[in-house]
């Protein structure tokens, strides 16, 4: 199964590097930030992954640590950050993705295993 991604760019200071990232389903998204409170955030996002670049959209991405969440964004739970990041973060539609698909049966494009990302590139 083939399906589009975006993803949603937060950065908590205009000037800053620092780049929080979402991977959402853009058809979702725009729905859920358009207003629609029924559909489920699990609809919205493709993970509860959070990814971190201090370098801006050229860095590569990991993961940032309990302490950087709690620091920006008063918290570290999950799902709170992701909201934070989905209300006030802006979409950019598959730009950094090749052709802004990734197939789930072959599993995400995206390392979470704590190395950094090479494949998103805004």
């Amino acid at each position: 199964m083939v399906k589009n991604v975006a993803k949603v760019v937060y950065k908590p200071d205009s000037q800053s590097t620092d780049e929080f990232i979402a991977v959402v389903n853009p058809e979702e998204f725009k729905k859920w930030k358009d207003g629609d409170s029924s559909i489920p955030l699990a609809s919205v996002v493709d993970s509860f992954e959070i990814f971190h670049s201090g370098q801006g959209s050229q860095g590569l991405l990991g993961r940032p640590s309990k302490q950087q969440l709690e620091t920006v964004f008063g918290t570290s739970k999950d799902v709170d950050v992701m909201t934070i990041v989905l209300q006030k973060g802006r979409e950019q539609a598959g730009e950094g993705f090749s052709g802004g698909t990734f197939s789930s049966a072959k599993g995400s494009m995206l390392d979470t295993r704590g190395k950094g990302l090479t494949g998103i590139r805004g």
